[in-house]
């Protein structure tokens, strides 16, 4: 609820669409031998690492089990199910014998965060496999978003899914930044209370009434590179609300971090004018008027009305 609607929501919702409980098992980085009437295993990718990859799909109907191959072999640490993964993909949509593409993120060099519950046939293929890797699925109906299948993103209940995958980067789920607390604001601002490793801050707001301005706090100052314009970060979080002192949104309650470009309205103006500048490894607060948040509107969605101010800490974990 911290950000208005945008791209990078429409692609993270595809791998949560069809989610499962618990973690598919991990897969071998070999193709998996396929039957006679197996057309999946005709499907290739090929290109260099980083770049959109070449895929060729049949001309035929999509036909067999759960088909992954590692392309090219990454050296790095291998995924668990405990972590999320920042990468780049391609999606294909192969329905009959015709194929479109869905969706790709090397068109507008911007990566993503598979991170929570993905599609099941897309988590047993990147389970196990290697940062640096390069990785093909060719999903069946039933590992993908079964018989229901995505009307949004235009994929049939009977759809085969394929994805090709670049495997830039894993964060463990509970990451936050690694620094002491050396502010804890206070005052007139919220004060924050650093929780427990893994486990995200407690909040408490004054009593006294909010700002009427936008108020950035560093209470954890970040070694990394600054945050610029138009770089997409990694972040853990937690929103509150001034006037009612409660939670509304949180990464850590979630179990995931999560990602967005900022800087370039993907999210609300107050996010945009206090991370850009900030160092990555750095926890800021910030105290978001609504002029800054969801102006007139609100957001009805998570309570928040138009007069509400919004505090926000966050934990910058990368930029890209």
């Amino acid at each position: 609820m911290r950000r208005r609607r945008a791209a990078a929501l429409a692609i993270t919702s595809l791998f949560a669409a069809a989610a499962i409980a618990g973690c598919g098992s991990a897969t071998s980085s070999s193709s998996h031998p396929g039957a006679a009437a197996d057309t999946y295993t005709s499907v290739t990718a090929t290109g260099t690492f980083g770049k959109t990859p070449t895929v060729k799909i049949p001309a035929a109907t999509g036909s067999g089990a759960l088909y992954t191959k590692t392309v090219i072999q990454g050296t790095g640490v291998a995924l668990t199910s405990a972590q999320s993964l920042l990468g780049d993909f391609v999606m294909y949509d192969w329905s009959g014998k015709t194929h479109k593409l869905i969706g790709s993120t090397y068109s507008n060099g911007t990566p993503t965060l598979f991170a929570g519950s993905l599609l099941p046939g897309l988590e047993k293929a990147l389970i196990g496999q290697k940062v640096g890797s390069r990785v093909l699925a060719v999903i069946p109906p039933a590992d993908a978003f079964g018989t229901t299948g995505n009307s949004e993103i235009g994929v049939g209940a009977k759809d085969t899914v394929i994805f090709v995958v670049d495997m830039l980067k894993t964060f463990d789920n509970t990451v936050g930044v690694p620094g002491k607390q050396a502010n804890s604001g206070g005052g007139a601002l919220p004060t924050v209370t650093a929780g427990a490793a893994g486990k995200g801050p407690t909040i408490t707001i004054p009593k006294t009434a909010a700002p009427t301005t936008l108020q950035v706090k560093v209470l954890v100052k970040g070694t990394g590179a600054k945050v610029t314009k138009g770089q997409y970060l990694v972040v853990q979080y937690t929103g509150m609300l001034w006037r009612t002192k409660k939670v509304f949104d949180s990464s850590w309650s979630r179990g995931v971090p999560w990602s967005t470009p900022i800087g370039a309205g993907q999210v609300v103006s107050g996010w945009d004018k206090g991370l850009v500048g900030q160092t990555v490894g750095s926890r800021v607060l910030l105290v978001i008027p609504p002029v800054d948040g969801y102006g007139k509107t609100g957001q009805s969605a998570a309570g928040i009305k138009a007069t509400d101010t919004m505090v926000f800490v966050i934990d910058i974990i990368a930029a890209s």
